[in-house]
């Protein structure tokens, strides 16, 4: 069980979709990455800390001009392009009837025509392919807004930096696909480092790369992938965010980020119940991101498997959007051997991540899978990630 690096892979996959497309010649080909969030779960859209990191696991934009006004996007995901005339993207979202998968590269054009003020006369087809597994909670959708935004960027002359790219990325996520995400996916797409994760204040967006140290110590980032589908644009993400924003209210606050560990025993008098636990998990998420910060500088990566435990437990019992497989995963990887595991990602499905010694990936990822055919579980699929830099022009 190695490290998974299919790029040139998903480049060519890319790059002959390309072709079955069109005989017009690639202007040339980007990519960005999905990405693991280490520690800081449903902190972004409360102005928080996060803590993810660029995984080597990458979606490929390859692109060729048109001689019309049309964008026409395809994807290896998809059984038919989708095109739209450019002269039709400022009004295109909210409430278009553009397809999802098409919504979040179509989403990223029409963000950057509005940031921009551009009106694009000469149309585009781009071609898409991915390695990040879809559903998963490693931000497929953030690596396909990344690659796209690089893309136009290049293409159209756009002038954007990274922050104003991962804006553009936000913007599509929210406004074009409905998915009423943070803006900390598309920030680690665009701005990740090789062995490195990226602590992000979501309130400033002001970075700070912070050394990982994970191959120098021997460790591993183990991504359990529990094949149970989530979906950001529909329900439980929204209610989980709209309980945020009940809470930040009744606290009188901007946002929860506004809150500290100490003001959480005035928040239990005045919420309900539902609302103060939801409350507690970002209040003590946002301060297990800084300690893990500190930690990694300090100690090092073997000194954080507790925090990642802590931050698991908050997201099952206090957020409640863990689900019987992530918990197993969590529990079966830490039993055998992991120095902490946590749910990754939106929750309600999707993956687990668990910090484990080199030696023994293999034996954790054979416990977790005999731990999930005893339970009738769906095989899980089990690989591990490195940290990876983010959007970048390929070829």
């Amino acid at each position: 069980m190695t490290t998974h690096d299919e790029h040139a892979d998903a480049a060519s996959r890319a790059a002959a979709l390309l072709s079955e497309l069109t005989a017009g010649e690639p202007r040339g080909s980007w990519s960005a990455p999905g990405r693991v969030n280490l520690i800081g779960e449903h902190t972004d859209y409360n102005d928080g800390f996060v803590l993810p990191f660029a995984i080597d696991r990458r979606t490929s934009v390859v692109a060729a001009e048109r001689s019309d006004g049309m964008l026409r996007v395809a994807s290896t995901f998809a059984d038919e392009p989708v095109e739209v005339a450019l002269a039709d993207l400022p009004d295109l979202f909210p409430g278009s009837d553009v397809p999802e998968w098409a919504a979040y590269p179509i989403g990223v054009a029409w963000a950057a025509v509005a940031a921009s003020g551009i009106s694009p006369t000469r149309g585009l087809d781009l071609a898409i392919a991915s390695d990040v597994p879809v559903g998963a909670g490693l931000s497929s959708s953030a690596a396909i807004e990344g690659a796209t935004a690089a893309a136009l960027n290049d293409l159209w002359s756009l002038g954007f930096d990274a922050v104003a790219l991962a804006r553009i990325g936000r913007t599509a996520e929210n406004d074009a696909v409905g998915a009423p995400t943070g803006i900390m996916d598309q920030m680690a797409a665009m701005l990740g480092r090789t062995d490195a994760a990226i602590f992000l204040d979501c309130r400033s967006l002001d970075t700070d790369v912070v050394d990982l140290g994970f191959a120098a110590a021997g460790l591993d980032v183990l991504v359990i992938d529990t094949g149970v589908k989530h979906s950001h644009a529909t329900g439980g993400y929204r209610d989980r965010r709209d309980s945020c924003e009940r809470g930040a209210h009744a606290l009188g606050v901007p946002a929860l980020r506004d809150v500290s560990v100490g003001d959480l025993a005035r928040a239990q008098r005045l919420l309900d119940d539902t609302t103060f636990r939801r409350v507690r998990h970002i209040v003590t998420e946002n301060e297990r991101v800084r300690e893990t910060v500190a930690t990694l500088r300090a100690e090092g990566p073997r000194a954080i498997g507790g925090l990642l435990l802590a931050s698991h437990a908050s997201m099952r019992d206090d957020f409640e959007i863990s689900v019987p497989e992530l918990d197993t995963a969590v529990e079966v990887a830490v039993a055998t051997g992991a120095i902490g595991a946590r749910m990754t990602g939106g929750g309600f499905g999707g993956a687990a991540i668990a910090l484990v010694e080199h030696a023994a990936v293999e034996r954790v990822g054979d416990a977790v899978r005999a731990a999930f055919d005893a339970a009738g579980y769906g095989a899980p699929t089990i690989f591990t990630v490195a940290a990876s830099e983010g959007a970048r022009r390929d070829t």
